[in-house]
């Protein structure tokens, strides 16, 4: 019962992302902005808030049990951007392989791809060195939590700031098709497209709620600890999102929109979950904890190399983010 519950939180995020996206596009067409805008921030956030909702909810209003609820939102916090940065992008490559080819061109829009890994980079490197800072040294971690959300205040006016000279050079967002509640015979104006926005994250926040109620039992049916539950399982659910709006923008060939989902919503998973987690959590570098942070901070800046290369990103680059994945799941499981 507990599985099929879980599936059923999968179907429901699935239909959300959908939901989301469709508005998402109409939306940034309406207000003239980038699509690195659209995708870094709008699409990021939104699609964000159910891996933001789970450990919020974990450790402020979670099971009985203080522990798992620890364990929840640590694993929930650092599996949400090890995801993103291995098998989400990934995934999106694998789903223009065979159009594109294993040499194809993945071409996002590099500057705001650069400058979200950039920023996710750094502040993902501060979040590790967290992991080792004495609980005694309370001011000092304090600091640190305080300094990752002027981080990613900062990111969003740098990335605000930038849409216009992106719209005059042609990257502006446009939406494709009619938007659902249209199709119901809706006028498509501002209002609209915010009902079924909130709509979309309705039924995201939804999801994740759902997810939380499973995990503990599923961890003693599997024999697993919460915590390692958390970094594999829960950011299958509340990733998916991400991962199923990238692959339609991809296979749409709107590559910029594709990778700010990924990328934006790493920045926003790598300075405000773990400032969160900073000051909410014990935050120690467990074995688990401690291999996937350093898994991920690998795939981000290998995609960052990547993305600085003269050539450009290749479908094939992005087989190595899947592989560390799966390196991750060797060390954790074997």
């Amino acid at each position: 019962m507990v599985f099929l519950e879980l599936l059923a939180m999968l179907v429901v995020i699935l239909i959300a992302a959908e939901v989301f996206t469709n508005a998402l596009e109409h939306l940034g067409e309406k207000l003239g902005i980038s699509e690195g805008v659209t995708g870094s921030l709008f699409a990021a956030v939104g699609t964000a808030l159910p891996e933001t909702m789970v450990p919020v909810l974990a450790l402020l209003a979670g099971t009985q049990n203080v522990t798992t609820n620890e364990e929840i939102g640590v694993g929930a916090i650092l599996g949400a951007p090890l995801m993103l940065a291995t098998l989400s992008i990934c995934l999106m490559a694998i789903s223009v392989w065979k159009r594109r080819g294993t040499q194809g061109h993945l071409r996002p829009e590099k500057t705001g791809l650069k400058r979200d890994l950039n920023f996710f980079i750094a502040a993902f490197a501060f979040a590790t060195l967290a992991m080792f800072i004495p609980h005694t040294q309370a001011a000092v971690r304090a600091t640190l939590g305080f300094g990752m959300v002027m981080i990613y205040f900062i990111y969003v006016m740098l990335t605000l700031r930038a849409s216009k000279a992106l719209v005059d050079d042609g990257h502006a967002t446009e939406s494709d098709g009619t938007m659902f509640l249209c199709k119901l015979g809706l006028p498509n104006n501002t209002a609209v497209i915010v009902i079924q926005l909130l709509l979309g994250l309705g039924l995201l926040v939804a999801g994740a709620k759902g997810f939380i109620h499973g995990v503990e039992s599923a961890a003693q049916i599997l024999g697993i600890s919460a915590l390692l539950l958390s970094l594999l399982i829960i950011p299958i659910a509340t990733e998916l999102p991400e991962k199923v709006n990238s692959i339609l923008w991809i296979r749409k060939g709107k590559d910029t929109l594709a990778f700010g989902n990924i990328t934006g919503a790493m920045v926003f998973q790598g300075t405000l979950l773990p400032a969160i987690g900073i000051m909410l959590t014990p935050w120690v570098p467990r074995m688990e904890v401690l291999a996937g942070v350093i898994v991920t901070l690998i795939a981000a800046i290998w995609l960052r190399i990547m993305a600085e290369r003269e050539g450009g990103i290749r479908v094939w680059h992005l087989g190595f983010n899947g592989l560390l994945y799966v390196t991750y799941l060797a060390i954790v499981l074997l």
